[in-house]
């Protein structure tokens, strides 16, 4: 176990470091400065770092290839400001215990715990695993410039840590996301006569059917498959009948179900031609029985599965998303962090992974 003054050091460190990144503009795409801080914190206190594009990694000092590895990650890249904000979001004022800033809860602050969290068991010789700690970028907008650009680059990896706000509760499902792009076809006329035939009425029933249809399987951590239409275009003036309607669907998929097959009953039950746009984001599960999982529950945490989507999405090995910090302020005018919810963040992690270790050894 780490000593009260390591703990105290860490969590100064890290409401410092997240203080700084918090007054450095990083949306996605845009993180190069935030990347500039992270390499040099790492640099600064001793730990050799590699860094693809927006991207920054570091290994501990005592890694053995033959080992097991766990990935440590979280992004830094942010959403843009919306148009709630009353206070300044790149201003990282304190006020009462929070941490205010855009990016300070989603997910600044899971960033930093791990960034703490690696630091501690960084030189720490005996271990039964390796730690390998991702920064990485595009997050919020699925891009592939971020953490799937560098899996590839990081080797064997056995298990990760996502870092998101969970209130250091273990999401360990997530639902898929698949986006479809939909069109129904009809042909266009004059509307005060009897002429063409409207893509609107011809899109209805489809739409009815994606409101209306239930997929039979549900997970016992992710609930049903859910499907919300959520944009619709057609028509270009009043008195022509539109031959075209486009609309888009919002599909969660939960992991009872491959994107396959879900989109196999969409097509067989519907006219309108359905384009997704990725494959990319699909369902993932940690089983509940995997030691990252038991260690959790030993210390109290709650495992359940998460509407949301992460990360976690494309790692091709068993991820635990936890993290300090609320979901419901993500995304929110004001966002912040408690500086408890930091300090809770790093002392869960630390005793995670040595919890972790116990079944290892």
């Amino acid at each position: 176990m780490t000593s009260d003054l390591t703990i105290q050091t860490l969590v100064a460190d890290s409401i410092s470091l997240l203080r700084q990144l918090v007054a450095t503009p990083s949306l996605s795409r845009e993180e190069s400065a935030s990347a500039v801080i992270l390499n040099e914190f790492l640099s600064d206190r001793g730990v050799p770092t590699q860094r693809l594009k927006n991207n920054v990694w570091a290994q501990n000092l005592h890694f053995i290839p033959e080992k097991p590895t766990i990935l440590l990650n979280s992004h830094h890249d942010t959403v843009k400001p919306n148009q709630g904000y009353t206070r300044d979001p790149f201003s990282p004022d304190v006020v009462d215990g929070k941490l205010y800033g855009l990016g300070s809860n989603d997910a600044g602050g899971a960033l930093v715990s791990l960034l703490a969290t690696f630091l501690h068991f960084y030189g720490k010789t005996g271990l039964p695993f390796n730690i390998m700690y991702a920064a990485t970028a595009e997050e919020e907008i699925s891009g592939k410039d971020g953490v799937e650009l560098v899996l590839p680059r990081l080797g064997n990896i056995d298990a990760a840590i996502v870092g998101e706000p969970t209130q250091m509760q273990m999401a360990i499902a997530e639902k898929g996301l698949m986006v479809l792009d939909c069109v129904s076809l009809g042909r266009s006329g004059h509307a005060a006569r009897e002429e063409g035939d409207n893509a609107i009425y011809k899109a209805l029933p489809d739409i009815a059917w994606f409101k209306n249809h239930r997929f039979g399987k549900v997970s016992d951590f992710l609930g049903p498959v859910k499907m919300t239409v959520t944009v619709i275009q057609a028509g270009s003036q009043h008195n022509v009948v539109p031959d075209e309607c486009h609309f888009t669907v919002d599909v969660r998929v939960n992991d009872r179900y491959t994107f396959e097959q879900v989109l196999d009953t969409i097509r067989a039950h519907t006219v309108c031609s359905v384009t997704p746009r990725s494959l990319r984001m699909r369902p993932s599960i940690i089983p509940p029985e995997h030691p990252l999982v038991q260690a959790g529950l030993a210390l109290g945490r709650r495992a359940y599965g998460s509407p949301t989507t992460s990360d976690k999405a494309l790692m091709p090995f068993p991820a635990l998303k936890m993290g300090p910090g609320d979901s419901a302020r993500s995304h929110t005018a004001d966002e912040f962090i408690y500086l408890k919810e930091i300090e809770e963040g790093i002392d869960l992690y630390i005793k995670l992974l040595e919890k972790y270790h116990e079944t290892l050894v």
